[in-house]
């Protein structure tokens, strides 16, 4: 898995037992986190405008892409003492390179071929296609696998994952697969990101520990004009990335703080609570009347940061509703999405469709993801 913040490549072994997509058991053997060579992730975001994704550069960063999964796959292989022998397939999901759902195509790159070839296993990948050619957003995918996974009887659980992008899936009490639903949120760590790389001139890529946000102060009337960002009010079912939240939103919000005449801190503060607002929002909208929920679980890069992790605890707590990391019960952050498309690509290989429409706004259940050989 390499997600929308370009962190690096997580890489999770996991033994999985049970029927494809219905009722199946997971054990996580191994994880890795390759972190990508700073030339490799500097290309990846210039391949984020689409003016500099040229056929011959995003082409080449293609294959390269697969070179690396291929070579993290047969790490993490390694860690665990086993051979790729023992390894039945690889379920890759790329790197997402743009996402225009409203025009009907996604592109994620890291070849499967190249996987499959160094590595000598199957590979699963480019999953999105499938659904968005049946009307869906293709995304969000990992709902499905959640659903396999954290479905409960009594409590209707709500899945945050924090990248780049924050999505939520909701697992409402005792539901069917077509009682769940799942859309991105907003923002999760990309703004946070962004503007801490502007103010430190690129020397930092986040804000660790959440330290710079815990220095500032939230200036209310820049939360107030960010708020009003047409994405919240969007109906379900919905998806977004960088072509909303990238480096044009963070252009204007450089220039939002030099007119308001804000610290470096209070700008970290202000879009640091900005997403878990953005979060709360969206239980407000779309959750809240339909199915109040007991507990959100939290994982992905967000859940390391204190700052934003403290504004969630209280956005939510207002609600209602507790919150808790993936770790606080018993999971594996880093792992899980990792994880989910090991899930997704046992399916691609039995034949069984993997996508939720309710989630996805799909008009049918479809397989989804190519296989490599």
């Amino acid at each position: 898995m390499s997600g929308t913040s370009v962190d690096g490549i997580d890489a999770a072994l996991v033994e999985i037992s049970g029927e494809p997509g219905r009722q199946v058991r997971v054990k996580l053997v191994e994880f890795a986190n390759s972190p990508y060579p700073a030339d490799v992730r500097e290309e990846i975001f210039a391949l984020f405008d689409p003016a500099y994704a040229t056929v011959d550069r995003v082409g080449r960063m293609n294959v390269k892409l697969g070179r690396l999964y291929a070579e993290a796959a047969l790490s993490v292989i390694a860690r665990a003492g086993l051979a790729p022998s023992d390894v039945a397939f690889i379920g890759s999901h790329g790197q997402t390179i743009y996402h225009a759902p409203d025009e009907g195509y996604t592109v994620q790159i890291g070849e499967g071929a190249v996987i499959a070839a160094r590595t000598g296993i199957p590979c699963v990948s480019d999953f999105r296609p499938a659904d968005m050619a049946v009307g869906g957003q293709g995304a969000p995918l990992v709902p499905f696998t959640e659903y396999l996974l954290y479905r409960d009887p009594d409590r209707t659980l709500l899945l945050q994952n924090i990248g780049g992008i924050g999505n939520v899936t909701v697992l409402p009490a005792g539901c069917g697969p077509d009682g769940v639903y799942a859309f991105d949120t907003g923002p999760g760590n990309m703004l946070i990101d962004g503007v801490v790389s502007r103010l430190t001139g690129g020397e930092r890529s986040m804000d660790t520990g959440g330290e710079i946000a815990r220095r500032g102060k939230v200036d209310a009337g820049l939360l107030r004009l960010l708020q009003e960002e047409e994405y919240y009010a969007l109906p379900l079912p919905k998806s977004t990335g960088r072509e909303r939240f990238g480096a044009g939103y963070v252009d204007w919000l450089m220039r939002l703080r030099e007119e308001r005449g804000l610290s470096p801190e209070d700008l970290v503060a202000t879009v640091t609570r900005l997403t878990a607002w953005s979060i709360a929002d969206a239980y407000d909208r779309f959750i809240r009347s339909r199915h109040p929920a007991d507990e959100m679980r939290v994982g992905g890069g967000g859940s390391y940061n204190p700052a934003l992790m403290e504004a969630l605890k209280e956005e939510m707590g207002a609600r209602g509703v507790r919150v808790r990391t993936q770790e606080e019960a018993g999971g594996h952050s880093d792992a899980k999405e990792a994880v989910a498309f090991a899930l997704l690509a046992d399916c691609a290989m039995a034949g069984v469709p993997n996508n939720l429409p309710s989630a996805t706004g799909a008009a049918r259940a479809v397989v989804l993801g190519k296989i490599s050989r």
